[in-house]
């Protein structure tokens, strides 16, 4: 693959950041831009956003996209913490259209696992590697011996009858006022439940809430290493951007 510059965007529940990324490297290029989410979260509403955030951005070959929501060929499956009127949306098309030139999609946690897989914490390591990234909800990426598998949403197992994002997410958090001591608790009881299903090798935490790595880490407890996002929370961006250069061939 030879290396380019690509804007790569990471659409969250809450704001949408892009910037030029340096596929070689995984460095920025321009200056990070962030955005607000628009509410409600729409298809044109989303769209008009990230085509702003990329004009920002500069450059002008392809865009990639991390998007919370399961796909295939392109076409959003289902919609976690947007719009349910993205389901069934050609989303390659839809920013291809609003951006002007031609723009890959990838789930938003499998990007943040390209990223952390290919130039950051899980780079070089063979087996089972997990990356769970944790913000307005819990993403995961499942990786088997640098290669990510697509469309695992470990976020929606079940924990006390709901799923384990609305126990154990950044959200959460914040909507039960938990310090990070007792958020922390929380999340390690979901790494535990992780650990028991699928015995990883590594565990690779992202997200927003690495930003506070230093304030939940002493309370893990599970056997499994684990280990913040060597990228933090760029890994987004910069693996829709290394997906967009797999795509352009």
């Amino acid at each position: 693959m030879v290396a380019m510059k690509i804007v790569g965007i990471d659409v969250g529940g809450s704001g949408i950041k892009g910037a030029l990324i340096d596929t070689e490297t995984g460095e920025l290029r321009s200056e990070r831009v962030r955005l607000a989410t628009p509410q409600p979260a729409t298809p044109a509403a989303v769209s008009a956003t990230v085509a702003e955030v990329v004009a920002a951005c500069g450059g002008s070959g392809p865009v990639g996209v991390g998007f919370p929501a399961a796909l295939r060929d392109g076409v959003a499956l289902t919609a976690t913490n947007i719009d349910s009127s993205f389901i069934g949306t050609d989303l390659s098309r839809l920013f291809s259209e609003s951006c002007g030139r031609p723009a890959a999609v990838i789930n938003d946690a499998d990007a943040a696992g390209l990223a952390e897989v290919s130039l950051g914490a899980a780079r070089g390591r063979s087996g089972v590697v997990l990356v769970i990234t944790v913000g307005t909800g819990i993403g995961s990426a499942l990786c088997v011996d640098g290669r990510v598998v697509f469309n695992c949403e470990l976020g929606h197992l079940e924990m006390h009858g709901d799923l384990a994002e609305r126990y154990a997410s950044d959200a959460a958090r914040k909507r039960d006022d938990l310090g990070w001591k007792r958020w922390g608790a929380r999340f390690d009881e979901y790494l535990h439940v992780l650990e028991r299903l699928l015995y990883p090798e590594l565990i690779v935490v992202g997200g927003g809430a690495v930003k506070k790595w230093h304030r939940f880490a002493p309370t893990l407890t599970v056997k499994t290493e684990v280990v913040p996002a060597a990228l933090g929370n760029l890994a987004g961006m910069v693996g829709a951007a290394l997906h967009a250069r797999r795509c352009a061939g």
